[in-house]
């Protein structure tokens, strides 16, 4: 029988598995570009969301038969993934006439949201054109106002700020284009009468609400909110959009949506303004209260500090326009103030029950892995 390794063994041979894992992204990322070369020369799309989410799933499928985590294997491939993306999207063919044909117009796509929406549709082989006034989006056609343009494109995403959407459906409702249309708003029911509008003249319209930022990269855990607006038509083409992609796509009505967003944004955002109003309030110095940090301090500290640099105007909006916004806001004062009196009154009992009536209802939510890919 061998002699068992040692520890400087053991460390050596981690070291060579270290060093052929760098060998091997290197590898990697080279063969990416290649990809990307052969894309650009063949003038296919850069982005292949069903080669994506085929990988991943072959990845977690993998990782299971070697007793690994299937999350951390696809964490790891996500990261893969993105470092490739760089590359690849840098190398999209742009020339006219490439891809489906079809064309897109996003409305405000100079902004975050909009350019990333200009992105995604050109990836998929959309002929894209922006309009908006505050200037050109690069390697973008561009007109300073979507009043000039024709509005004969299949699609028109319109990625305006929330306070002058309504208004651009309202417009949009009198032009009639023909092409599928839909928002990006956070909020919807402020939206209401531009979007009764468009369904009341007959139009193919939805409107959507992607969860996620336009830092993102690769869309597996991620999910689009479609509107159902009573266009089926429009409802199907919009969800196809993102057939190609791991999103999970979820269809709500516009009330029901805009009272969900109450909690899942509204409270969000709320419970961390508090936070770190509090912290700021509070008279104790940041550096100090870092060096007394716990591990749930320093979880909470870092997404206070995330909300902390989003647009305050936007994030006024969320909670001021949404309907139903007031209603998360009076639930969290009243859950303060439970929390407030029962530590105030020695009440062990009644906090054991707070902390167990929490437990039993996050226990109740899909842990990562579980939901439907």
């Amino acid at each position: 029988m061998s002699e068992p390794l040692s520890l400087d063994d053991l460390r050596r041979r981690i070291t060579q598995i270290d060093h052929d894992l760098i060998k091997a992204i290197a590898e990697r990322q080279q063969v990416a570009r290649e990809v990307a070369r052969a894309k650009q020369a063949t003038g296919r799309a850069t982005r292949d969301y069903g080669r994506e989410r085929d990988v991943i799933l072959g990845v977690r499928r993998q990782a299971e038969q070697f007793g690994v985590s299937a999350d951390t294997a696809e964490q790891i491939l996500r990261l893969l993934i993105r470092s490739s993306l760089a590359t690849q999207e840098r190398a999209r063919a742009v020339a006219d006439g490439q891809g489906s044909g079809k064309r897109a117009l996003v409305i405000g796509g100079a902004g975050k949201m909009g350019h990333w929406f200009a992105d995604f549709l050109a990836s998929q082989g959309f002929d894209v054109e922006v309009a908006d006034p505050s200037g050109p989006v690069a390697g973008y056609a561009h007109i300073a106002r979507w009043e000039d343009s024709a509005l004969s494109h299949d699609v028109i995403v319109v990625a305006t700020p929330l306070g002058i959407t309504v208004d651009v459906l309202r417009a949009l409702a009198v032009r009639a284009p023909t092409g599928l249309i839909f928002d990006l708003a956070s909020v919807k029911t402020p939206l209401r009468p531009g979007l009764d509008a468009l369904v009341a003249a007959g139009l193919k319209v939805t409107s959507l609400h992607p969860m996620f930022g336009p830092d993102t990269d690769l869309l597996s855990g991620r999910h689009v909110i479609c509107i159902d607006l009573g266009n089926a038509v429009a409802l199907a083409e919009a969800q196809e959009l993102f057939q190609p992609t791991m999103a999970e796509r979820v269809v709500m009505g516009l009330d029901e949506h805009d009272r969900l967003m109450a909690y899942v944004l509204g409270l969000s955002h709320a419970l961390n303004i508090a936070f770190f109003t509090v912290l700021a309030d509070s008279g104790e110095a940041a550096p100090r209260l870092a060096r007394m940090s716990s591990t749930t301090f320093d979880a909470q500290l870092d997404i206070a500090s995330r909300v902390a640099e989003e647009s305050p105007a936007l994030y006024f909006e969320i909670q001021a326009l949404n309907a139903y916004g007031t209603e998360s806001l009076a639930a969290l004062m009243s859950a303060v103030e439970k929390l407030y009196a029962v530590v105030k009154a020695g009440d062990a009992v009644g906090f054991t029950g707070m902390m167990e009536r929490g437990r039993t209802y996050l226990h109740s939510r899909p842990q990562p892995g579980q939901e439907s890919r």
